[in-house]
């Protein structure tokens, strides 16, 4: 079967590429790719009843399927070139933020619409953070919430369902470059194009590194994020979340000079477990409605690490921790900061005994046994800041679930329209190592759906 454009993955890249090639040629003829399922399917089987934790299904439908790793992760479409990817090396700073500012209207029309739309900018905070050697970066945060994301996500799929053909649990296993474009092979079959956009995400980063070098495409290492997931009172943190929604601060550390910084913040939200490539690791998320909300706020503290000589695999090191931790806890480890300071493991006993109610029923544990000291010294240091600007960060009853990793794929070598070495061949979103956000991955969809038409 051969199509115009062949588009690999529908997460926010390849939604959004898809939107775009739609309402400018809609003449197209168009098929995505999606190794998980349809919307409507995702449902992750851990209810805390019968299923209490990750059961390693053979797809993990908090990382795949239509919407991407992005469709329960809180819906935070953050408009800024301070972070969220080096999107804007490529394209530049005046439009990335036209693209991202665009995706936001189009969120608006399709369900998104009275959702808030916070701003640091001119934020009190800052000049309080900067007292205390703490940096809050400069950014619009579009928040619509893991439900109302949902709803806009339903409504894209409704209105491209029928304009475009989609492959669900169909992973892709190679594409090939023919005479006149390129072929994608599946299990069963194999498809051909004229244009091929790649947008995987970071659950596609280990077969990225495959087509990359089945195609001869330059790569380079790219960092990891490693640390853990913070959840307390949603109070310690309300005077800024009622204002900013999610504030990005970063902190170099007094004793290693190492930069620690605050990510993917869920005010009134719940920690959930992620499965990366039969990795159990942690993140978090929150609801619009207040009826699905919590007492707990959390978030991550991450510190990135970047290997080049002589060892350059940075996934590979933070998947080992990763690997540690479910190895020690079966999963994700918990840990109250008091007993963390103190040198001791946390119990059962004393996670009950909290004043803070855990949303995520992880193994209690001791985290300096996974965490390297120095990553665990910078999170420790940065708990301590933070405490002056929100006090009560540094209580005992914080609990720290572990391990948090970011994992970021090869940056791939792509020009000015995100095109590889090979003429019609794209490769967009997280995939790329290029974008690390809903608002950069879809961005990215909306570029190079223009390139394809010309525009």
């Amino acid at each position: 079967m051969n199509y115009d454009v062949i588009i690999i993955g529908a997460g926010p890249g390849g939604i959004f590429s898809a939107y775009e090639l739609i309402q400018k040629k809609p003449e197209l003829n168009i098929a995505v790719f999606e190794a998980g399922h349809p919307l409507s399917k995702r449902r992750c089987p851990i209810d805390g009843v019968k299923v209490k934790s990750c059961i390693g299904c053979k797809s993990c439908s908090i990382m795949s399927g239509f919407g991407g790793a992005g469709a329960f992760s809180d819906g935070k479409y953050n408009i800024t070139n301070d972070f969220g990817g080096t999107l804007y090396e490529y394209i530049g700073k005046k439009r990335a933020l036209e693209l991202m500012r665009y995706v936001d209207d189009i969120n608006m029309a399709y369900g998104g619409q009275g959702t808030k739309l916070y701003s640091t900018a001119g934020s009190k905070f800052k000049k309080e953070c900067i007292q205390h050697d703490l940096h809050l970066l400069d950014a619009s945060v579009r928040h619509l919430g893991t439900d109302i994301n949902y709803v806009v996500l339903e409504n894209l799929y409704a209105y491209l369902k029928d304009k475009v053909q989609f492959f669900f649990d169909t992973p892709v296993e190679t594409v090939e470059v023919i005479d006149g474009g390129y072929a994608v092979i599946t299990k069963d079959e194999g498809f051909t194009c004229e244009k091929c956009i790649i947008s995987v995400g970071r659950s596609g980063s280990k077969w990225m590194e495959s087509v990359c070098r089945d195609l001869s495409i330059l790569t380079k290492s790219n960092r990891v994020d490693i640390g853990v997931r913070v959840e307390l009172p949603a109070e310690v943190f309300s005077h800024l979340t009622d204002e900013l929604y999610e504030s990005k601060i970063v902190y170099r550390t007094q004793k290693y000079g190492d930069r620690v910084r605050t990510f993917c913040m869920n005010p009134k939200g719940a920690v959930v477990n992620e499965n990366t490539n039969g990795i159990i690791t942690v993140n978090g998320h929150s609801y619009e409605d207040p009826a699905r909300q919590t007492e707990n706020t959390n978030f991550a503290l991450l510190v990135a690490k970047h290997f080049s000589e002589p060892f350059k695999d940075s996934n590979g090191y933070g998947e080992s921790i990763a690997r540690l931790s479910n190895m020690l806890g079966g999963g994700v480890i918990v840990q109250r900061f008091g007993d963390l300071i103190r040198g001791r493991r946390s119990t059962p006993s004393r996670i009950e005994e909290s004043f803070v109610t855990p949303t995520l029923n992880a193994t209690p544990g001791d985290l300096s046994l996974v965490l390297p000291k120095r990553i665990l010294d910078g999170i420790i240091e940065m708990i301590y800041a933070l405490d002056k600007v929100a006090p009560g960060t540094a209580n005992d009853d914080t609990l720290l679930y572990g391990v948090e990793v970011k994992f970021y794929n090869m940056e791939v070598a792509v020009n000015s329209q995100l095109q590889t070495r090979y003429p019609g061949l794209y490769i967009i979103g997280d995939g790329s190592g290029i974008t690390h956000s809903l608002s950069h991955a879809s961005a990215s969809g909306v570029h190079v759906a223009r390139d394809i038409v010309g525009e």
